[in-house]
């Protein structure tokens, strides 16, 4: 079911409603910087073929995919993002859900926490934490922006490729084909781009990672504690750690670790080690 929404600032935002509306358990499902609802589709099918009994709903970040785009690149930034999580949730009249954040949608999981604890039963952290590394920030900043319009879903997919392959070392053609389909839109005359505003750039370019920065990440990865957390690992990944990922899980005290092997960032959440984990996850509580 489509969704669309009003911000608080008058933008007309995006989310896909997936499963049973009279399900037990929602769940909300944020992507990363530069991806769209569509990530999420790999997780939902497989979690809905298999029984499980979950709402699902996931977003278009304003500035992705169906969403508005904000003439202001300023409010491209998680803060506002989670302003926006929490109007759908007003809107759809939701007063509690289980929060599915991959990369900067984890990020934003981290600022709901401390803006909306009462309405969290819990998180899911896809290959995110406090700290960044920097080979996989560098990475992103060095494609994140970068929008040139391809002439097919060949020559899109190979794009893909050249950009995502260290971090999905087994993908097939077929794979690539379906990542450039979750990634790119079509135009009119048949070319294909990747369906992002490329301001969206302009805030994750300044991002330097410090001592200080990395305090007050920690501090904000502490709000998490009252809630249960599933963390999500790639085995390669170059933005988070595994010797973070441990910390993370040490610190926070009610936390289970995935790790999916020869995968990097991000896991799509529909890999076997993980659809183990995450039914049980989302499913506790459910009465």
């Amino acid at each position: 079911m489509d969704i669309y929404y009003r911000s608080g600032d008058g933008l007309k935002l995006y989310a896909k409603s997936y499963g049973p509306d009279d399900a037990p358990v929602t769940a909300l499902c944020m992507h990363g910087l530069t991806r769209n609802h569509k990530d999420f589709e790999p997780m939902i099918n497989a979690l809905l073929e298999s029984g499980t009994n979950v709402r699902f709903i996931a977003v278009d970040v304003r500035g992705r995919g169906l969403s508005e785009r904000d003439t202001n690149p300023v409010n491209y930034s998680p803060a506002i993002y989670a302003q926006d999580m929490i109007a759908l949730l007003d809107h759809l009249e939701i007063e509690t859900v289980k929060l599915v954040g991959t990369s900067m949608g984890g990020l934003m999981s981290m600022v709901l926490m401390t803006m909306i604890p009462h309405r969290i039963e819990g998180v899911v952290l896809n290959d995110i934490g406090p700290v960044l590394q920097k080979e996989g920030l560098d990475r992103i900043q060095n494609y994140v922006g970068g929008t040139l319009q391809k002439d097919n879903w060949e020559a899109a997919a190979k794009a893909v490729e050249d950009v995502q392959g260290s971090a999905f070392p087994d993908y097939t053609h077929e794979d690539w084909i379906a990542f450039a389909r979750r990634t790119y839109r079509e135009l009119d005359d048949g070319r294909v781009e990747l369906d992002y505003d490329p301001e969206i750039s302009r805030t994750v370019k300044d991002v330097r990672p410090n001592i200080f920065t990395n305090m007050a990440m920690w501090k904000l990865f502490k709000a998490m504690k009252p809630v249960p957390l599933l963390l999500v690992r790639g085995e390669i990944s170059d933005l988070l750690s595994d010797k973070n990922a441990r910390k993370m899980v040490r610190k926070h005290g009610n936390a289970e670790l995935v790790t999916v092997p020869r995968v990097g960032h991000t896991p799509l959440l529909d890999e076997p080690v993980v659809q183990g984990a995450l039914r049980p996850f989302l499913e506790q509580g459910a009465s």
